[in-house]
């Protein structure tokens, strides 16, 4: 249905669409921020770029509006900063779970723990944590665990792009680390087999996310930000999508875009491509995948009629 005055097949009006960037604090669930967010922004479409546990802080990508659909689109890479605490097992990975074991550290020079970290460079196979969100039988994992009900959790190939030793207190045990991987990747599990490859145990003690779907740190807005009057701006989809071709819409193109019909694309695409599609303003107009003998296949059109 067409808004009062608006022309037939018309573009509707759409609400905001782009990206809060939230500097999560420890004490919130990522589904308390979408709630605020929706609240903050009157909006009930509101969607979150990976889950962060309620005591992990940092880079929580949130999307407004029409940018929740280009959430599958976004560089799935995470890097974080954590602090591992050695001689210990929990039934978590993480300080927050029960104590399974304590062991005394053996003496750990930074050439043993370089060679411990070498081990976990690249893609390697991981057992994600009891407590996580992978389905066991049609349930999540977590929800068995806080009944007491250990999942048979199988390993998973994941990539671990960058993992870099920054500090190493050998009178507390904690080692921090600076950690860039792909998507799928358990911090808590590398804390984990890293304290089960020295020997002593292993698990997370904190926790900072600081990238992730393409944003770091430096976009970042805190809640104290976000109750302030204007509430920040969303930042426009584009800032996202960088890593893509793209391809700008001449005028009289933009009818039959918004309609869903195939484009004309550049001949050096390969099949499958992913590629940007703007408006002539230069704006957002969607995103579509190449196709055979060279045409654009619309995958998500924004602004859409017909």
């Amino acid at each position: 249905m067409t808004s009062p005055g608006s022309a037939p097949g018309a573009p509707q009006p759409q609400g905001p669409c782009g990206f809060i960037i939230l500097d999560k604090p420890a004490g919130l669930t990522s589904h308390d921020c979408v709630a605020r967010i929706r609240r903050r922004y009157r909006l009930k479409r509101v969607g979150h770029g990976g889950t962060l546990d309620p005591a992990v802080t940092g880079v929580l990508p949130l999307a407004l509006g029409s940018a929740t659909r280009l959430l599958p689109y976004l560089n799935g890479a995470k890097a974080y900063r954590g602090v591992i605490q050695l001689g210990l097992r929990t039934d978590s990975d993480d300080l927050g779970g029960r104590v399974l074991e304590r062991r005394s550290l053996p003496p750990l020079s930074l050439h043993a723990l370089e060679t411990a970290l070498n081990a976990f460079r690249g893609p390697i196979l991981q057992r994600p944590p009891q407590v996580s969100a992978v389905h066991v039988q049609g349930e999540r994992a977590y929800a068995r665990a806080r009944r007491g009900e250990l999942s048979d959790l199988k390993e998973r190939e994941v990539t671990i792009e960058r993992l870099e030793l920054l500090s190493w207190d050998a009178g507390q045990g904690l080692l921090e680390l600076e950690v860039r991987c792909g998507a799928g990747t358990y911090i808590r599990s590398l804390a984990r087999d890293l304290g089960d490859a020295l020997g002593c145990g292993g698990a997370l003690a904190k926790l900072r996310r600081t990238e992730a779907l393409g944003f770091d740190l430096s976009a970042a807005v805190s809640l104290e930000d976000l109750e302030a009057e204007p509430p920040p701006p969303p930042l426009a989809p584009l800032r996202a999508l960088g890593q893509y071709p793209a391809l700008m819409l001449e005028p009289a193109d933009l009818v039959g875009w918004r309609c869903g019909r195939r484009l004309a694309g550049p001949p050096d695409l390969h099949e499958g491509q992913v590629v940007v599609v703007l408006k002539p303003d230069g704006n957002l107009a969607g995103m579509a995948r190449a196709v055979a003998e060279g045409w654009l296949q619309p995958r998500l059109v924004l602004e859409a009629t017909g």
